[in-house]
């Protein structure tokens, strides 16, 4: 079955003023679609043909792994959003974020910290390790941490395609929104 670019559970506009109709025209309609359709003939073919995405991260390599690791990267990180919804975590998810953190801010500031500073494209992540133990690890590129054992809570694109149109070259600036969309139901939910 060939992958799909999956439907958005919030209208193209819902996210304004924080993140645009027209980002989203582009970073989803055009850039996550790219990488979905690159991914489905990259895929054919080959032993990946059939295969889901989270096989493709954790065995392929090459242009098949990007192309697989953005459509999926891009779908996670586009379901965590909503105009709606609670703007910080909830239940065991939020114990955790104390428990590893300190608190929720210290947790935001490591995280900006660590997307603002990532070089270059990529993605800072929040992730849960075996032990239920929380981290922030930034991948370049593609990257996506399943490959490295841990299981993906929260993921902010730190490629300029998704905050160029809103926000020119100010990354800071871009993530100071990003937890203005952020629907911390559907976040939670992923620990």
């Amino acid at each position: 079955m060939a992958f799909q670019l999956p439907e958005l559970p919030y209208a193209l506009d819902a996210l304004e003023p924080y993140v645009s109709r027209r980002t989203l025209e582009f970073h989803y309609g055009k850039h996550h679609q790219a990488y979905v359709n690159n991914a489905n003939k990259l895929a054919e073919g080959t032993r990946f043909e059939g295969a889901d995405l989270e096989t493709i991260i954790r065995e392929a390599e090459g242009g098949l792994y990007n192309n697989g690791a953005q459509a999926w990267n891009h779908t996670f990180y586009f379901m965590g959003f909503g105009p709606e919804g609670p703007r910080e975590p909830q239940g065991a998810l939020a114990e955790a974020i104390n428990r590893d953190f300190g608190s929720f801010e210290k947790f935001r500031e490591e995280f900006n910290q660590k997307a603002a500073t990532l070089f270059g494209s990529g993605w800072a992540w929040l992730v849960k390790d075996d032990e239920g133990h929380l981290s922030i690890v930034q991948e370049s590129n593609a990257g996506n941490p399943m490959r490295r054992g841990l299981t993906p809570i929260l993921t902010c694109d730190v490629w300029e395609h998704a905050y160029y149109l809103d926000y020119q070259n100010r990354r800071p600036d871009y993530l100071a929104s990003f937890w203005n969309i952020l629907n911390w139901d559907v976040i939670s939910q992923r620990y």
